[in-house]
């Protein structure tokens, strides 16, 4: 799993999953599209602040797994991966023109969820939920909380 990020403020751990469809769902990421697609975004992650973690393509979309700072909304985020791969893959391969015309190699839709690495939902509402009663803080005395946690 992915390490914290250390600013000057403050100590973040987010990561997103995210899935982009090529446009019209059309068959386009060969695994040598593939290949230029993952290139392409490790090239992204300094001067973006994007971590990459994993990327997954299939035939006709992509999965990726970004950690980043919490300034970067999740549509900053595909904004940038999108506009940006799609430059260079039409730059690098030239045939994918052929299949997908209007210039678009995206969709404009995305599917966009947050990983949790700590806990899950029903854990942390509880825990937010509980939080100041005496009973909750008697029967996890000693446990460690979630501000515990360290890297």
């Amino acid at each position: 799993m992915a390490d914290h990020i250390y600013k000057r403020h403050n100590k973040t751990l987010l990561i997103y999953h995210i899935v982009c469809p090529a446009k019209y769902r059309r068959d386009i990421f060969t695994p040598k599209v593939e290949e230029t697609l993952k290139k392409i975004c490790l090239e992204l992650q300094i001067p973006y602040e994007l971590n990459f973690v994993e990327i997954g393509a299939d035939i006709n979309h992509v999965h990726f797994l970004v950690q980043t700072i919490p300034s970067k909304s999740v549509t900053e985020i595909i904004t940038t991966i999108k506009s940006i791969t799609a430059k260079h893959i039409f730059k690098l391969h030239p045939e994918i023109k052929k299949v997908l015309y209007g210039g678009n190699l995206w969709t404009s839709g995305y599917y966009a969820n947050t990983v949790g690495q700590y806990g899950n939902l029903k854990m942390l509402e509880n825990y937010v939920k509980n939080q100041g009663i005496p009973e909750y803080k008697q029967l996890h005395q000693g446990q460690p909380t979630l501000f515990d946690i360290d890297t």
